[in-house]
């Protein structure tokens, strides 16, 4: 209420949007006063009040569900950006939960601006403390409600609001105020220092290991949350991603729904290749399965991509590979895995790696290693290429 009184003052244009979670008994009232509030002063309100249903952290659905409100508005209406209505204690709160969960942020603290999906998110008020808003709502004789969840102890922002920042003396204030800056200050230096280490997306392993072990948590977070929204990685998983990739040169990290893999000595983050399994009843059906993600099928041509099939061979099934595969060789039977670590195939490729089974389970081809004893021959039927992605 104090941010729209300030803009009304000031001659700037804007809206107001509020969100409606129904989540407190007081939230109708609150909500129809803030419609009377615009009404009143002229000022286009827009409001969700839709029920809002969630899983998980209430506060970061709630974030999420407010913000993805506000983009939608700033888009369809051509609205400049959005202002928040952020204070000193907010800013302060934010960076003790930081160091409580012992997290490594983009920014410690909160920015006084941003970028949501695009948009710009502004906070001018961080300057000032809820106490100094409450006294210019007094002043000006602006109404505001208290969320009443604020007094309990439920969330952890409550509790360091109550336990810690309530507490804090003018001088407190501004010796913590100085270390968030200065500590902005040394990560923004790291990471534009190590942020030339990342072309593409990716960086190389050797250059990674010669960075000390803060340049490279710094580093490993740039590349795992190139797009960070919300809550960072922790430090603790960060610190163990570091680990594999100082004592491994082949990993698979997950990340999310993204992992940190490696190919050619380089790592980067990349959505998962997904398993599959296709049965097809003829070579008609077989060719009409053209190019997937990651692999293609093209005609038969003599090499360690080809297959001829048999008659007593359909239904085939085209799948990715599975742990216990193993085909027959002229030199014996040899492990699907055995060739993955022979050919030094990275170990994200490996889970979608295409094999053929025949109708009695038998795999009888597997892509770069070649046909089992029984389906070879220099007239082939099909041959399956895999992409090394």
């Amino acid at each position: 209420m104090a941010l729209a009184d300030m803009c009304l003052r000031s001659g700037t244009a804007f809206a107001v949007a509020h969100v409606n979670y129904h989540h407190r008994p007081e939230a109708d009232e609150e909500e129809a006063w803030v419609r009377q509030w615009c009404k009143d002063h002229g000022i286009v309100c827009h409001v969700r009040n839709e029920a809002f249903v969630y899983t998980g952290n209430f506060e970061a659905a709630a974030r999420t569900w407010r913000y993805d409100f506000f983009e939608q508005l700033v888009r369809q209406y051509g609205y400049a950006g959005i202002l928040t209505g952020h204070h000193q204690d907010d800013l302060i709160e934010t960076y003790i939960m930081q160091k409580e969960k012992n997290i490594i942020p983009e920014y410690w603290g909160l920015k006084d601006s941003m970028m949501y999906h695009g948009i710009l998110v502004e906070r001018p008020l961080l300057h000032m403390t809820k106490k100094e808003l409450e006294d210019y709502c007094s002043e000006h004789g602006i109404r505001w409600y208290l969320d009443a969840t604020n007094l309990q102890d439920d969330y952890a922002r409550n509790k360091v609001r109550h336990e810690v920042i309530d507490h804090l003396s003018p001088m407190e204030r501004t010796m913590i105020l100085r270390e968030i800056r200065m500590e902005n200050a040394v990560m923004t230096e790291r990471r534009c220092r190590v942020r030339t280490e990342i072309r593409e997306g990716g960086t190389e392993l050797s250059a990674y290991r010669n960075y000390s072990p803060e340049d490279r948590l710094t580093l490993l977070r740039m590349i795992a949350e190139p797009q960070k929204q919300g809550a960072g990685l922790s430090r603790k998983f960060l610190e163990e991603a570091d680990h594999i990739m100082m004592e491994h040169d082949d990993f698979v990290i997950d990340v999310r729904d993204r992992q940190i893999v490696q190919k050619n000595g380089r790592f980067f983050l990349q959505k998962p290749l997904g398993t599959y399994s296709y049965v097809c009843a003829d070579l008609r059906e077989v060719m009409r399965l053209g190019t997937k993600e990651t692999f293609s099928i093209g005609p038969g041509s003599p090499g360690v991509n080809a297959v001829t099939v048999r008659e007593d061979d359909w239904p085939l099934t085209i799948r990715s590979w599975q742990p216990g595969d193993e085909i027959r060789m002229r030199y014996g039977t040899k492990s699907v895995h055995r060739f993955f670590i022979d050919r030094h195939i990275p170990r994200y490729m490996r889970r979608s790696w295409p094999v053929v089974v025949n109708a009695s389970g038998s795999v009888i081809l597997v892509p770069g290693l070649g046909c089992d004893i029984l389906h070879f021959s220099t007239s082939p039927d099909f041959n399956v290429l895999q992409y090394l992605l």
